[in-house]
């Protein structure tokens, strides 16, 4: 769903980081690292792939590069004896399981105390599973409008032993994945090799975005976590995707280890408060305002291009 549709009507670095973890950050300053984590949990069937299928597809990926990704669920989704057994895959693939709240509100818009025991109902039905950690990731990465709603909210968080899922790389897959479904509906045989393609591109070229205003800001590399979506399109060429990371230099690395960096401890002071967490360092040190757009991503800097894709 396009995010700007949620946010147009809604109205330097603040803390040292420690020196725990130097090997890590040497590590990252020489080969950048990336994570993979996911989204949603999607569990429609389309001609092209059954739900099981898709799901399976992802994990094959994910195996065949020998690296644990972060599952954040969006709870409506699965919470059928049907649905839920595709989590389960996860968790016996030794995966992280996330909350991605139980019904997907836009929290800007949402009252308080709603969507608090929004959250609370999904970690009821993800604790089942012996991966499932306190990570939650805000949908639309929107986490208040005013200093009030943010503030609040990461006092819950802190009371009930939650961190921020934050992304470092934002991108725009899910409407990738929109118009390729399109596309598929309107002629089931369509070539999907230009779809792959500017998927892969895409992905590439706002990672190097992200590492880049990482270290102009930082002073640093990352262990970066990349915005993905559990869809048609990774469960076609999520593997593409890792293997073309891996040919252009970067590392890939596991989920939970990602979020050991240091740099998932900050609480940017900014309103609205959202996006990449990269984006939001560079906003706060008020440096970076010609590089930084808002929406960090959306379907509106991606729709010419796709355009031409049909």
């Amino acid at each position: 769903m396009n995010r700007r549709q949620f946010t147009k009507n809604a109205g330097l670095f603040a803390a040292a980081i420690g020196v725990s973890g130097t090997s890590a950050l040497a590590s990252a300053a020489k080969q950048p690292e990336v994570a993979v984590t996911l989204d949603d949990f999607v569990v429609f069937d389309t001609p092209t792939l059954s739900a099981a299928t898709r799901n399976r597809a992802i994990l094959d990926a994910l195996d065949a590069h020998k690296i644990k990704a972060a599952m954040f669920v969006t709870g409506k989704n699965v919470d059928t004896e049907k649905n839920l057994p595709l989590v389960r895959l996860w968790d016996e693939r030794g995966h992280m399981i996330a909350n991605h709240t139980y019904s997907h509100k836009f929290y800007p818009n949402a009252d308080f105390q709603e969507y608090a025991q929004d959250i609370l109902r999904n970690e009821t039905l993800l604790k089942q599973f012996a991966h499932f950690r306190k990570f939650l990731r805000f949908p639309f990465l929107k986490e208040g409008k005013t200093t009030e709603q943010r503030d609040r909210m990461r006092a819950f968080m802190r009371e009930h032993g939650y961190r921020n899922g934050h992304v470092t790389i934002d991108a725009s897959d899910w409407y990738v994945d929109q118009r390729m479904r399109e596309r598929l509906k309107a002629n089931p045989k369509a070539d999907l090799a230009p779809y792959r393609d500017y998927y892969l591109e895409h992905i590439w070229e706002r990672s190097t975005f992200y590492d880049d205003l990482a270290r102009k800001v930082l002073g640093r590399g990352v262990k970066h976590t990349l915005l993905l979506h559990h869809n048609v399109l990774n469960g076609l060429f999520l593997g593409d995707l890792l293997r073309m990371f891996k040919r252009k230099g970067w590392k890939l690395v596991d989920a939970e280890k990602a979020y050991t960096d240091p740099v998932f401890s900050s609480a940017p002071q900014i309103v609205p408060a959202g996006e990449s967490l990269i984006w939001a360092l560079a906003k706060e040190t008020g440096k970076f305002e010609k590089a930084l757009r808002y929406p960090g991503e959306d379907s509106e800097f991606e729709k010419a291009r796709m355009d031409t894709l049909g």
